[in-house]
């Protein structure tokens, strides 16, 4: 050994310069084209580099679900996934819930229900929800507890949260008798 540093600081390892791609897709219904890093998960592309902060990042491994976005009406954790992944998808963050000056009708039920307390993981539940409503299959009590099991909570106990869900899905007809 030479006492050398193995690479020297802010240099590229072994020289390699990292991959990127160019990509396209749509985020909020507009389309965005963004040149990323291979590496850059989704949750640093949508809060980093577009500003889309309502998207939160907690564990960074896919356990809390924190950063539940819905891709291609999928709810999925944006953490887990690759920034290169979403060319040609249609991404919708929690940002594109809500009207100029008033909340969406599952945000209204949220607070109807006091189903927030800190507000991290409302997001996520939001998306969660958003993305049960659109699947178009009938939901029973039981099935919303299982799907919302994805986001972890630390101050409601789930209780008010479930009710919300519930009175939204019923609402879009997707609540099922248990």
């Amino acid at each position: 050994m030479t006492g050398q540093p193995f690479h020297e600081a802010g240099a590229e390892p072994l020289g390699l310069a990292e991959p990127s791609a160019v990509i396209a897709f749509e985020v909020n219904g507009e389309t965005v084209t963004q040149q990323v890093p291979a590496r850059l998960n989704v949750a640093d592309l949508l809060r980093h580099t577009l500003g889309l902060t309502g998207t939160h990042v907690g564990c960074e491994q896919g356990v809390c679900g924190m950063c539940t976005v819905i891709v291609n009406g999928q709810a999925v954790k944006s953490c887990l996934m690759f920034a290169p992944q979403l060319d040609g998808c249609q991404v919708q963050t929690v940002e594109s819930l809500a009207g100029q000056d008033s909340l969406s009708p599952l945000q209204q039920l949220f607070a109807d229900e006091h189903a927030l307390q800190c507000g991290f993981c409302t997001p996520a539940f939001l998306m969660t929800a958003t993305a049960l409503a659109t699947a178009g299959r009938q939901m029973t009590n039981a099935d919303i507890r299982a799907e919302l099991a994805g986001v972890l909570c630390r101050c409601t106990g789930y209780e008010f949260i479930v009710t919300a869900v519930e009175r939204y899905l019923a609402g879009k007809g997707a609540l099922a008798s248990d």
